[in-house]
């Protein structure tokens, strides 16, 4: 075991890092952490192993956490490979979850800025858990991200 662990934060990589994060802001209640950060330079090149690499971006404060609570980080390279096609299943890193106080409307809230639905809204019982009803979504770069409601179990 790693002592002193904890979660800091999340990158996305955006084809446009600024319109990305007006989403989470906008539709998931993120918080801009300033300030922005246009980062380049030789130790930029040997953290990343790429030739003359350009970093911009933010940190969006997640919703539910006090001041020092985890970011997810948005940050836009200038170039780099085509998006994978968005799939639950693709190897990697899958979704990022949020808890919302209504699956349906948090849906219709990403598809009103942008985004698409993954598959649909299902609710069932988790036995010892409790009832969640959810929904994958993408952002509007097609990154999945899990919209969930949890309530107490019958």
């Amino acid at each position: 075991m790693v002592e002193g662990t904890r979660f800091v934060h999340t990158n996305i990589v955006a084809k446009d890092w600024q319109r990305l994060a007006r989403f989470y802001e906008e539709v998931l209640d993120c918080t801009p952490v300033p300030p922005e950060r246009d980062l380049k330079g030789p130790w930029l090149d040997r953290a990343t192993g790429l030739d003359s690499a350009q970093i911009r971006g933010i940190h969006l404060r997640l919703p539910g956490y006090g001041d020092d609570g985890p970011t997810l980080e948005i940050f836009g390279y200038g170039h780099g490979p085509a998006h994978p096609q968005t799939a639950i299943n693709r190897p990697g890193l899958a979704h990022i979850a949020f808890a919302v106080d209504d699956v349906k409307e948090a849906c219709r809230a990403v598809l009103d800025h942008g985004g698409q639905q993954v598959g649909e809204i299902v609710s069932l019982e988790v036995p010892g858990v409790g009832t969640v009803a959810f929904v994958y979504v993408t952002d509007p770069e097609g990154n999945i991200i899990e919209l969930q409601r949890w309530s107490a179990g019958s």
